[in-house]
């Protein structure tokens, strides 16, 4: 959960902060709308990683948190999708390592999910 949230928070302070900078390095349009949309996505991130870091301390899978988990499953899985499918756009060299990390993150968002988190239950 840890990971997790500092990886959002990164992407989130990014987003918010430097949308300009952020819109360049992706290679989307730098207009007013697009860093509006930018920051929004980046106060999401930010929003979803303070989620992740206050129940960080708490029990999560099988029936524990279940929302929580769920809703970091969904996101990194969709996620990871859509990074992968965008591999083939050669210009877009950032994208491969984004795509690593995001499926790793549904790994273990998975894991964490259909696992209950004591061991003697199945």
């Amino acid at each position: 959960m840890m990971l997790s949230a500092i990886f959002l928070a990164a992407i989130g302070i990014i987003f918010t902060f430097l949308p300009k900078e952020a819109s360049a390095f992706i290679g989307i349009s730098a207009e007013k709308s697009g860093q509006l949309l930018l920051q929004i996505l980046g106060a999401l991130y930010f929003s979803f990683a303070m989620l992740n870091w206050m129940a960080k301390g708490a029990i999560i899978g099988g029936i524990y948190n279940k929302p929580i988990a769920l809703a970091n499953l969904t996101h990194f899985v969709i996620g990871a999708l859509a990074l992968l499918k965008a591999i083939s756009n050669p210009h877009l060299y950032f994208i491969l390592p984004l795509a690593g990390v995001y499926s790793v993150f549904a790994i273990l968002f998975g894991v964490i999910f259909f696992k209950h988190p004591d061991p003697e239950i199945k």
